[in-house]
C-alpha cells in the first residue's frame, strides 16, 4: 500500500507541475538547447528535432507539453508569425534580381506542377476545392535548407542554384496570397464570385500599398533621419505591426502581413547587423516554441493505425518529389542545363519547412484543412527535408570546377590600385595595450612587404557636449596609445600615420576611417564572440565585418608575429575565389622567411583514392597562380572529421589562417555550426581569421589583400 501511495503521489505531482506555466516554459527552454545540438551531431536539421520533440512531449507521447496553457499559445502564435516574417526577410532577392527571367520560369513551374498535384490529391479524397488547392499550395513552397551545403561548397553562384534561390520569392509569395484566399472563403460558398473578387481586389491593393508604400516610406525615412540601428529597429517594428493591423482590417490572416513586412524589410534594411539580429530573436525563442507546439498537436497513433492517413502520406510525399523532379527537368530542357544542375535544382526546392509548416497550421485552425493533414505534413517535413540535404551534398558537389580554375573579374580594389599605382594602406584599430604591440608588429611586417603604410586608429566615443570629461579622458588616454603605436612603427621602419577620430561607436568609426583612408586591410585584436549579449547585440568585430569594404584579419597572437615560421591554411573550396586567406599567409611568410602549408581535409566518398588524387592535381594548379620563390606547400589529408584533422596538423605550426566566414540557414533563421567556429575555440597557436567584406558576402569574387610583386 505505501509503494502504490507513493506512485499516486508522483503521478499527481507530475501532473501538477506540468500544469505550471514555469515548468512548461522551463522544459521548453531544456528541449530548444539540447535537442537542435544532438541532431546537428547526427547531421539532421536542428529544426526537425524541435518539431519532434514536440510529439514526444505532446499528447501521442509523454504528455508533458500542455498545448492549451495560455503562455504557450500566445508564444507559439508569436512564433508563428515571426517564422513567417523571418521567411520573407531571408528571401534572396539579390539572386532573383541577377536572373529575373530564368528565375521566374522556374518558379512558376516548381510552383504549378505540386499545385496540380495537390489539387488531384485533395479531389481524390472528396475534399472541398479550398481545402485541394490550399494543399497544392504547400506542396509549391520550399525552404532552402541546404544553403549552408552549397555555400560550404562554394557554388552559390552556379546559375542553376541562382535561379532556384531566386525563385523562391515567387513561390513563397504566391503560396502566402493562395493561403489568404483560401483561408478568407468559406466552403460553403466555396469560390463564388461575388465573395472571391472582392477579396481578391482588397488583397491585391494591400499587397501593393505594402510591398510599394512601405519601401518608399522606409527609404524616405532613412534618408531623412539617419541610417543608425535605433532607427531601423523602429522601422522594422512599425512595419510588421502596422501590416498585421492591415491584414486583419481586410480580413486575411496576419501571416500574410507578416510575410509582406519580411520582404520589404529585406530590401530596405539590406544586409547588416540589424537583420542579424531581428532573426537572432525569433529564432533562439519564438520560432522554437512554435515548431514544438506544432509537433505536440501531432496526433502519433492516427498517423500509424488510420488507413486514409497513410495514403494521404505516401500521395502527397510521392507527388511533392515527382512534381519537384518534373519541374526541374523542364527547366534543364528550357535553358540547357546539364543532369548536375538539374539535380541540384531538384535537390534545393524539395525541403517543406517554414512556410509549409506555418500555412498548414493556420488552415487547420480555419478548418479548411482535416485533421490528417497535420500528421501527413509532419511526415512531409521529416522526408524532403532529409532527402533534400542529402541529395544537395551528393548533387551540388559535381558543379565545383575540378580541372579548370575560375576567372574572376577585377575587384574594386585591383582596378583602382592599376590605374593609380597606389600602395598598400592597413588600418590598426589600438585599444587593448596588451595587443597592440603584436598587431602593429603584424601590420609592419605586412606593410613593408607590400611597400605600403600602417595608419594605428584610435577611437574616441563621442559625448553629447564636446568638453565633456569623459571625452576629454578619453581623447588622451587615444593619444597615448597612438604615441606608443607611431614610436613602435618608427623602430619597425615602416611609415605610420596615426588618426584619432571621435565616433558614436567604435565599429562605425573604424570602418568609416578605413573607407576614408582607402585601407586595403584591417588588423583587430581577438573579441569575446561568446554569449548571450554578444549575440544579441554584436560587438565591434561583428559590425566591422558587416560594414567594411575591404577585407578585415581578426587575430589571436600568442607570439611575436616576427617569429612566425610555419603557416598553416585550411582550405575547404578549392576555388580560385576561395584563396584570399592562402594569400594573406603567403605574404606574411614572405617578409618572415616562413613556409606556408595549404591543407585540404577530404571526407566521405571523397577520402577514395582516385579522387584525392584528382584534388592535388587541382590543389596544385590552384597554387601554380602564387608566383613567388618559396609556393605553398600542399597536403591533403583523408578523415572523417574535417575539424579533427586540422587540429592533428595544426600542432605542428605557428599560425592558422582560418576564412572567417557567416553560415546562414535561409528562410528559417537557425544558425548552422561550421568547423571555424570549433577550431577557433580549440586552437592553441596563434590564429588569423580573415573575413571578406560585406560585398563579397556572395562570393563573386575575392579582392586582394594588395598589389605588389611579391603576392598573386
Amino acid at each position: 500500500m505505501e509503494l502504490i501511495s507513493q506512485v499516486l503521489l508522483t503521478v499527481a505531482t507530475s501532473q501538477v507541475l506540468g500544469e505550471e506555466p514555469i515548468v512548461t516554459f522551463a522544459v521548453l527552454l531544456v528541449v530548444i538547447f539540447v535537442v537542435p545540438i544532438l541532431f546537428e551531431r547526427l547531421r539532421l536539421p536542428g529544426l526537425i528535432g524541435l518539431v519532434f520533440s514536440g510529439v514526444v512531449l505532446g499528447p501521442s507521447g509523454w504528455n508533458l507539453f500542455r498545448t492549451e496553457s495560455s503562455l504557450i499559445s500566445l508564444l507559439s502564435d508569436i512564433g508563428l508569425f515571426y517564422l513567417m516574417f523571418v521567411a520573407g526577410l531571408e528571401v534572396e532577392i539579390k539572386h532573383f534580381r541577377r536572373c529575373k527571367k530564368r528565375s521566374l520560369a522556374f518558379g512558376i513551374l516548381t510552383f504549378s506542377f505540386p499545385l496540380v498535384v495537390g489539387i488531384l490529391v485533395g479531389q481524390f479524397f472528396n475534399w472541398e476545392w479550398n481545402a485541394s488547392i490550399l494543399i497544392g499550395s504547400l506542396l509549391a513552397s520550399y525552404s532552402l535548407l541546404a544553403y549552408p551545403t552549397i555555400s560550404r561548397l562554394g557554388v552559390v553562384n552556379n546559375e542553376a542554384v541562382t535561379i532556384t534561390m531566386g525563385a523562391t520569392i515567387f513561390t513563397n509569395l504566391s503560396a502566402v496570397l493562395v493561403l489568404a484566399v483560401c483561408v478568407a472563403t468559406p466552403n460553403t460558398l466555396a469560390f463564388n464570385l461575388t465573395q472571391l473578387l472582392p477579396l481578391l481586389v482588397k488583397l491585391t491593393i494591400y499587397t501593393l500599398i505594402i510591398l510599394l508604400g512601405f519601401d518608399w516610406a522606409g527609404k524616405e525615412f532613412f534618408r531623412r533621419f539617419g541610417d543608425d540601428e535605433g532607427n531601423k529597429f523602429l522601422f522594422v517594428l512599425f512595419t510588421v505591426f502596422l501590416a498585421a493591423v492591415g491584414a486583419q482590417l481586410i480580413r486575411v490572416e496576419t501571416i500574410v502581413g507578416a510575410f509582406l513586412a519580411g520582404l520589404v524589410v529585406n530590401e530596405v534594411v539590406g544586409e547588416g547587423p540589424v537583420k542579424e539580429k531581428v532573426i537572432f530573436i525569433g529564432s533562439v525563442l519564438f520560432i522554437p516554441i512554435f515548431l514544438v507546439n506544432f509537433g505536440a498537436i501531432i496526433d502519433l497513433p492516427a498517423l500509424i493505425t488510420s488507413i486514409d492517413t497513410l495514403q494521404l502520406t505516401l500521395l502527397i510525399v510521392v507527388g511533392l518529389i515527382t512534381s519537384k523532379f518534373i519541374a526541374a527537368l523542364f527547366t534543364k530542357l528550357l535553358y540547357r542545363y546539364n543532369w548536375a544542375e538539374m539535380l541540384t535544382m531538384w535537390s534545393l526546392s524539395i525541403p517543406q519547412m517554414g512556410t509549409t509548416l506555418a500555412a498548414t497550421l493556420v488552415g487547420y485552425r480555419a478548418e479548411v484543412l482535416p485533421d490528417t493533414v497535420l500528421n501527413s505534413v509532419f511526415v512531409l517535413m521529416f522526408v524532403t527535408s532529409i532527402l533534400g540535404l542529402w541529395l544537395t551534398s551528393q548533387t551540388a558537389v559535381a558543379l565545383v570546377p575540378t580541372t579548370v580554375l575560375e576567372a574572376p573579374a577585377p575587384t574594386r580594389f585591383e582596378q583602382k590600385t592599376e590605374e593609380k599605382h597606389s600602395r598598400a594602406t592597413i588600418v590598426v584599430p589600438v585599444y587593448n595595450p596588451q595587443t597592440q604591440q603584436y598587431l602593429v608588429e603584424m601590420a609592419a611586417l605586412l606593410a613593408n612587404q607590400a611597400q605600403g603604410k600602417i595608419v594605428p586608429l584610435a577611437i574616441a566615443t563621442a559625448a553629447a557636449q564636446m568638453d565633456a570629461p569623459q571625452l576629454e579622458t578619453s581623447l588622451h588616454r587615444s593619444e597615448r596609445l597612438l604615441a606608443k603605436a607611431t614610436a613602435q612603427s618608427r623602430l619597425l621602419g615602416v611609415k605610420a600615420e596615426p588618426l584619432l577620430r571621435i565616433d558614436d561607436a567604435f565599429a562605425l568609426g573604424i570602418s568609416r576611417a578605413a573607407r576614408e583612408q582607402k585601407a586595403s586591410l584591417i588588423i583587430m585584436g581577438w573579441g569575446k564572440r561568446t554569449g548571450l549579449k554578444a549575440r544579441l547585440f554584436g560587438n565591434v568585430i561583428d559590425n566591422v565585418l558587416w560594414a567594411s569594404h575591404c577585407p578585415v584579419a581578426v587575430t589571436r597572437l600568442m607570439d611575436s608575429p616576427k617569429k612566425i615560421q610555419r603557416i598553416l591554411v585550411p582550405l575547404e573550396n578549392l576555388t580560385t575565389s576561395s584563396l584570399q586567406p592562402v594569400q594573406f599567409a603567403q605574404m606574411l611568410a614572405e617578409a618572415n622567411q616562413a613556409q606556408v602549408t595549404v591543407l585540404h581535409v577530404c571526407m566521405g566518398e571523397a577520402r577514395r583514392s582516385h579522387k584525392i588524387a584528382a584534388k592535388q592535381s587541382h590543389l596544385a594548379l590552384l597554387m601554380s597562380q602564387f608566383d613567388v620563390p618559396h609556393p605553398p606547400e600542399i597536403q591533403i589529408i583523408a578523415h572523417e572529421n574535417a575539424a579533427q584533422a586540422i587540429l592533428q596538423a595544426a600542432r605542428l605550426y605557428d599560425l592558422v589562417v582560418l576564412p572567417f566566414i557567416r553560415n546562414y540557414s535561409s528562410s528559417d533563421g537557425l544558425a548552422i555550426s561550421d568547423v571555424t567556429t570549433q577550431l577557433a575555440g580549440q586552437l592553441t597557436c596563434s590564429i588569423v581569421m580573415l573575413g571578406e567584406p560585406n560585398y563579397t558576402q556572395t562570393k563573386i569574387s575575392i579582392p586582394k589583400i594588395f598589389h605588389s610583386t611579391s603576392a598573386v
